[in-house]
């Protein structure tokens, strides 16, 4: 199973550890994308403070993330899955999942990012600022340059089990499953029971709750149908809709009652 995230937008700080070194990250056929969006962020903020600011879209408060971003070779890098912060994290909470969770969620977590393209919980990485919807002056609208390099190296990536596709439409923007990936690849929506709405912050944490559920379960759904009957066992209301044709991915609603 492979289980495509968000990034958050708020991140925890750099570690003290030894710098980035792209070429570890997994997943390196991305790498040379990623010298080259790293080099462009990192010349961008060390020039125009006002300019980065203006093309990352930071407002006042967050000033100090230009600087942050021009010091990105040299910052300490700690895994993203400590790295990544906010809601979705916080209710999947990687750090008090058992030694086994741990190791399927090494496996099978790969997080979108508009810096690296996408990393493993375990790459180490500084905290930065760079989202998917960023235009940097050089390379354009970030969601369109991912597009070629993670089309080269995604399939692979997927292997021959299920995709869990999380991510919100901005990330999704970088990579769309097709063919045959696509036919066992399930998009979530989670959505408030009464008033069939989605809802940002719930949203969010019930796909948390709902990774850590099958971290922690040890499930292994081989596809769709049978990732439609793991979340029911594990107490959750979910209706589905199979594609209308091959090469579509399945499309499930998660139904929550509560907001919180």
């Amino acid at each position: 199973m492979l289980v495509l995230l968000p990034p958050s937008e708020g991140k925890a700080a750099s570690g003290r550890g030894a710098p980035l070194k792209p070429e570890s990250l997994s997943l390196p056929g991305l790498t040379p994308a990623r010298e080259t969006v790293l080099g462009e962020l990192v010349e961008l903020c060390a020039g125009d403070e006002e300019k980065a600011r203006e093309v990352l879209g930071l407002s006042e408060g967050l000033r100090g993330e230009v600087a942050k971003n021009a010091e990105l070779r040299t910052a300490g890098a700690r895994p993203a899955g400590e790295i990544y912060t906010g809601v979705l994290y916080d209710a999947l909470d990687l750090a008090s999942l058992d030694a086994a969770a741990r190791k399927r969620a090494a496996r099978s977590l790969l997080v979108f990012s508009g810096l690296w393209g996408a990393v493993r919980v375990t790459d180490r990485i500084p905290s930065y600022r760079c989202s998917m919807g960023v235009k940097l002056p050089a390379l354009g609208a970030l969601g369109a340059y991912w597009r070629a390099p993670m089309a080269e190296v995604l399939p692979d990536a997927a292997g021959d089990g299920l995709v869990l596709d999380l991510r919100s439409a901005a990330y999704a923007t970088a990579w769309k499953p097709k063919g045959e990936v696509a036919g066992r690849t399930a998009t979530v929506r989670v959505l408030h029971a009464p008033t069939r709405k989605v809802v940002s912050h719930f949203n969010k944490a019930t796909k948390g709750r709902i990774v850590r559920s099958l971290l922690m379960s040890g499930s292994a759904p081989a596809g769709p149908a049978e990732l439609v009957e793991a979340l029911r066992d594990l107490g959750y209301e979910v209706e589905a809709q199979a594609p209308a044709k091959a090469g579509k991915p399945w499309a499930l609603d998660v139904l929550v009652a509560e907001v919180h």
